[in-house]
């Protein structure tokens, strides 16, 4: 199940940074806003002198995120997503290239993590999950192991005829991938135009790229995990160069349900919301698409196995956990030169 992540909203682990100088604030970026996938989008672009239509790039944005919406939003009646979950079984869909890439991508992470499931909705479903993300029942281990052998990547198929499933019932929710994929798309439309100095940030992901006015780098600060409630307070800023970046966490949400307290993450390979100190995580890689999946797989796992992970697939991420004595961080190798 995706957490809450991103930019501006204190349970989203980023915002931007105060950076600029007062040379570099008498050179505005061009900035484009709306509405997208249920979120909000917003783009800062440095021209660099290019002549740019904002509302002709404006135009060209939002038909870029309606066509990725249209396909992978549940919330659409007809998109690419829904006609696949209302499949039969063995039947291969002829599916876009949008929609193959993030089919590819969300099974690749699912099959390398184990913890990032993009057909695990109906687990969700089972524990009753509102709008609040608080469940309203507890599922039964014989209900939970009936379950888990009803859903899994590995039920899927991906070759060139197509997307199948091998069992009747399995359906995709892109929660964890579609937005970043949504941001790539518009970074490969921004730079297609010659444009190589960019925020795009959608929900609270973000891609950067290149520099703002002067040279001066992009900042972006992970923001305190333990910070009073209704307080923004800056951990870290760091400067994360050409990458996507996703910050995944739980540390504003959780529950208590039989005396014992969860967050809203499930793991999928027992069924169960997680209980670990891992509180916020956050990857940085030059697509906004993985960093989104791995994030939320990351945190699924907890502090130790998001390590391990890490460290064998030379990730740059950052770690927050709860200890006894207070929050304790890590930052892998290929992180620190970020920081």
């Amino acid at each position: 199940m995706k957490s809450i992540s991103g930019i501006f909203v204190l349970s989203l682990g980023l915002f931007l940074a105060g950076c600029d100088n007062s040379a570099s604030r008498s050179v505005e970026p061009l900035t484009l806003h709306g509405n997208t996938m249920g979120t909000t989008y917003n783009i800062k672009v440095f021209t660099s002198g290019k002549e740019i239509e904002a509302g002709a790039l404006q135009q060209q944005v939002d038909d870029t995120l309606i066509a990725v919406n249209a396909s992978m939003s549940p919330w659409v009646e007809n998109s690419e997503i829904n006609q696949f979950n209302g499949l039969e079984a063995n039947q291969f869909m002829v599916i876009s290239d949008d929609f193959r890439a993030v089919a590819a991508e969300s099974i690749r992470l699912g099959q390398s993590t184990k913890t990032l499931d993009v057909t695990m909705g109906p687990l969700i479903d089972l524990w009753g999950f509102g709008p609040d993300k608080r469940p309203t029942k507890r599922p039964s281990r014989e209900q939970l192991d009936e379950m888990r052998a009803r859903i899994g990547v590995e039920k899927l198929v991906l070759n060139e005829q197509g997307l199948a499933k091998t069992l009747p019932g399995l359906e995709l929710s892109f929660s964890a991938t579609a937005k970043g994929y949504g941001i790539d798309k518009v970074a490969t439309l921004l730079e297609r135009q010659g444009l190589s100095n960019y925020m795009v940030e959608i929900g609270g992901e973000l891609r950067i790229s290149g520099t703002k006015a002067y040279n001066k780098p992009w900042v972006i600060a992970i923001e305190q995990p333990d910070a009073p409630m209704g307080q923004r307070q800056i951990h870290k800023a760091i400067e994360p160069g050409n990458n996507g970046i996703a910050t995944s966490g739980d540390y504003r949400i959780f529950y208590e349900m039989d005396g014992e307290t969860f967050t809203h993450l499930i793991d999928p390979a027992t069924g169960m919301p997680v209980k670990h100190e891992l509180v916020s995580v956050t990857v940085l890689h030059p697509s906004a698409m993985t960093a989104d999946g791995l994030a939320t797989a990351l945190t699924v796992m907890g502090t130790e196995r998001a390590k391990a992970y890490a460290e064998k697939y030379n990730l740059a991420v950052y770690l927050i956990s709860k200890s006894d004595t207070g929050l304790v961080t890590y930052a892998s190798e290929q992180f620190k030169p970020y920081l």
